[in-house]
């Protein structure tokens, strides 16, 4: 929806030059990604211990505060500060991924997530159209929105209006959605009955031992650092989304 930073730092009036805009749009433009970089696995390990309706909804209802405040933004700080938290609370994309891939079933979770990054897609299309035609609404729309309102104090609210009531129907939408957490629990009590199994068979024939070490090899490769296909699809999709964000904030500046 953000397609009029560049208009809406010129209004701050806080860059000298003209030249000067997209500096300051691109403080604005990555405050949202900071605040993300930097709560995502706080996020992830919310959803895991208490769930992922719980994540989604606090997203969701961040959405309906935080992006109220940026269209009520009166300077460059407020506008920062608003895109960096609405970043922070952001548990979104990560989460619904997750969610995704547990409500379906494993012959269809590629296509359950190839369906998120479609939406996602079509979000990036209809949310700067949505930007570009409702911002400034007194300047294009002389004969629905008058001077005195709101709309003219604060010129680019009502796009940011538009998206926190569509949040809103999204937070009351989401009271239906079933929760998939319990699906871990079931999976480590079978891992658990197995484990105590081939324990219980083990004893007389001296694999006990055996089975412990295969253990400690599956916690030593548990760490994600040290996962060679996770982290080069990792680097892979941060080159990606550098290309794709690059592209977006530079087409925001006028």
């Amino acid at each position: 929806v953000y397609g009029f930073f560049g208009w809406q730092i010129r209004d701050f009036h806080i860059a000298k030059r003209e030249e000067d805009i997209g500096f300051y749009a691109g403080f604005v433009g990555s405050s949202f990604m900071v605040g993300r970089a930097l709560t995502s696995l706080f996020w992830g390990v919310v959803a895991d211990r208490y769930g992922r309706k719980p994540v989604i909804l606090i997203g969701t209802f961040s959405v309906v505060v935080f992006n109220t405040l940026f269209g009520l933004s009166t300077n460059f700080w407020m506008a920062l500060s608003m895109r960096f938290f609405l970043g922070c609370f952001n548990s979104l994309l990560g989460t619904i991924r997750a969610y995704a891939s547990e409500v379906c079933r494993e012959e269809y979770r590629a296509l359950a997530l190839s369906v998120v990054s479609t939406s996602r897609g079509i979000g990036l299309i209809i949310g700067p159209a949505i930007g570009g035609f409702f911002a400034q609404p007194v300047e294009k729309y002389p004969n629905l929105f008058a001077e005195s309102s709101i709309f003219g104090r604060f010129p680019y609210f009502l796009p940011c209006l538009i998206i926190s009531v569509y949040a809103v129907g999204s937070l009351f939408a989401c009271k239906w959605l079933p929760e998939t957490l319990h699906k871990h629990a079931e999976k480590a009590n079978e891992r658990a009955d197995l484990h105590d199994i081939s324990e219980h068979s083990s004893n007389d024939s001296g694999q006990k031992d055996n089975i412990v070490e295969l253990e400690d090899k599956q916690i030593h490769k548990s760490n994600l650092l040290k996962n060679w296909p996770l982290m080069s699809t990792i680097i892979v999709y941060c080159v990606f989304l550098l290309q794709e964000m690059a592209y977006s904030e530079v087409s925001y500046i006028p």
